[in-house]
């Protein structure tokens, strides 16, 4: 298994791990590696095959994922999930500092292709999208958030933060030239984006359970000194 993939925690229903930003969480692409690849080959050498999809994260991201080792496992965290009962928790760097330094964000989005768009809320097929972000240090011109999401759609994150005027560092596809540019001029190669924080139900003890991680990346390291981060 690759070394930057890290194991959080293991027992004998879940598996929770770290997925680095650049490596897609799973892809049908021949000869390209992906996180369920790699896990299933980790469980391999310990005689064990199973393991199950409960959520992704973008391939530019970073973060915490919980996958399940068993099919009861499976039916109920995946029943968590469509109730709305993971508490996620993510860190964000954006160039720009709101006027509101804490607030809520709601939208209706559709998915176009590969990319998310804000629409209307009478629009065919829209869902609503909602999320929180409060502000947590500014250094640089750089913004770090905490951001908490209340749904979970498709890039919700990134496209809902371009949309309110604060773009990712390093997205491709949601920030706009003037920060494309900025990334790349900076060596900013991946979204500045981190699930850091991932509360879930224990599918077989009924146990609350928290997973906290640091972000790795770059362009969160000039936020460290004296931040919780």
């Amino acid at each position: 298994m690759r070394e930057d993939i890290g194991i959080v925690y293991e027992d004998k229903d879940i598996l929770v791990c770290r997925k680095p930003a650049g490596l897609p969480t799973q892809t049908a692409k021949v000869a390209v590696s992906d996180l369920v690849s790699e896990l299933k080959k980790y469980l391999a050498e310990k005689n064990e095959s199973y393991l199950a999809v409960i959520h992704r994260l973008d391939q530019p991201v970073e973060g915490l994922l919980v996958f399940a080792k068993n099919k009861v496992a499976a039916k109920k965290l995946n029943e968590q999930l469509r109730r709305g009962e993971f508490n996620k928790v993510y860190y964000a760097v954006a160039f720009n500092q709101p006027l509101v330094q804490e607030g809520m964000l709601e939208d209706y989005m559709i998915k176009e292709g590969s990319l998310a768009k804000i629409v209307t809320a009478d629009t065919p097929g829209a869902k609503k999208a909602v999320l929180h972000y409060k502000l947590m240090a500014m250094e640089k011109g750089r913004a770090l958030y905490e951001v908490r999401l209340e749904t979970g759609r498709f890039h919700q994150i990134r496209a809902q933060m371009a949309h309110a005027g604060m773009p990712l560092l390093g997205d491709k596809k949601y920030a706009d030239a003037a920060i494309r540019i900025y990334s790349e001029m900076h060596g900013i190669q991946n979204v500045a984006l981190c699930a850091c924080k991932l509360k879930l139900i224990h599918p077989g003890s009924g146990e609350e359970m928290l997973f906290v991680i640091k972000p790795v990346g770059d362009v969160f390291r000039v936020f460290e000194k004296g931040k919780d981060i």
